[in-house]
């Protein structure tokens, strides 16, 4: 019994420890952290946010998948905007990154820029944050306060993306497993799963679903996966893109879940969270609230917005967001 206690304890500290470097990293962030040198940065972003999605409604799931991309590897620091012989960007699991996503971030740049009182005031992963939120209430998603005060990473390697990105095959504890490791919850990770409501997606992402020796996956609905074949045939073009929510594809809501309830689920990752008995009921809730989704959406994301982030002289704020200073 000692053995057990000594061994608690010392899970009991490491969580503590965690905690209290989790919190102290984001504790200086905050809402207003522009209000004197750049008081006009919210509506400079959200007018370059609302032009670049009136050319292209890509510019919607581009946006907030970058977001996530960025967040889970290195934290919130923009290093996935970094271009260099070796960045995160180049890596295989972001190869499919929309480039909308990140000409949203630099047009944004460029409008603080123009601004004497904001040009290299605001850093790039602030703008990333704000953009992302901007995407999502102009798609119909719930707006939400966001905090600022991150700096930017100086370091983006492709290394550092290997392991950090869930992959359409996951299961449920592969899910929780690599959300869990940045503070988020199975509630947290089936709510920024529902983004997938604005997403689209490549056919070889999914392809081992409905052409496999074993037939059609028996989790996904017949009649949707023979649509499904028909859009993308077995020599499909490999740029074809598909909707991730055949429904409702360039609105944000709660339709991605009632699409897993008819298994509509593209990725085997977003049918699992039906088809486990475990996160059902959460999928259900979603299914029947919006108000329910968005609240523990803007709950989600603010947490996301969190994770391993920059501030004071950890980083820098970068004139140009894809090289360092």
């Amino acid at each position: 019994m000692p053995g057990q206690e000594s061994k608690m304890k010392k899970q009991i500290l490491s969580f503590l420890f965690l905690s209290l470097f989790i919190t102290s990293s984001y504790a200086q962030l905050r809402q207003n952290f522009y209000k004197n040198t750049c008081p006009n940065v919210e509506s400079i972003v959200k007018s370059a946010v609302t032009k670049k999605l009136q050319q292209t409604f890509v510019t919607a799931p581009a946006t907030l998948r970058l977001f996530f991309h960025d967040c889970f590897v290195r934290g919130c620091d923009a290093s996935v905007l970094l271009a260099n012989a070796n960045a995160e960007k180049d890596h295989p699991d972001d190869l499919s990154l929309a480039g909308d996503g990140f000409d949203t971030v630099i047009k944004a740049k460029a409008a603080l820029d123009n601004n004497p009182n904001c040009r290299n005031k605001v850093s790039c992963a602030d703008i990333l944050a704000l953009a992302t939120r901007d995407v999502i209430a102009l798609a119909g998603g719930p707006s939400y306060s966001v905090e600022l005060g991150r700096r930017d990473g100086r370091i983006s390697t492709k290394r550092s993306v290997q392991h950090s990105i869930p992959h359409p095959d996951f299961k449920l504890d592969q899910l929780n497993s690599m959300f869990s490791k940045h503070g988020l919850s199975q509630t947290d990770m089936i709510a920024l799963s529902g983004a997938h409501t604005l997403g689209f997606s490549h056919c070889s992402k999914f392809k081992s679903r409905i052409f496999s020796k074993k037939g059609i996956d028996r989790t996904l609905n017949r009649q949707y996966a023979l649509q499904l074949r028909q859009m993308c045939p077995l020599k499909v073009n490999p740029t074809i893109a598909i909707n991730m929510d055949p429904t409702t594809p360039r609105t944000f809501d709660n339709a991605y879940y009632r699409n897993l309830q008819q298994g509509k689920g593209l990725f085997t990752s977003d049918q699992v969270l039906f088809t486990d008995t475990r996160s059902r009921p959460t999928v259900n809730q979603f299914a029947s609230s919006n108000n329910a989704l968005n609240q523990a959406f803007v709950t989600a994301i603010t947490k996301l917005g969190r994770v391993g982030v920059l501030t004071g002289s950890k980083g820098e704020i970068r004139r140009d967001c894809t090289r360092v200073n």
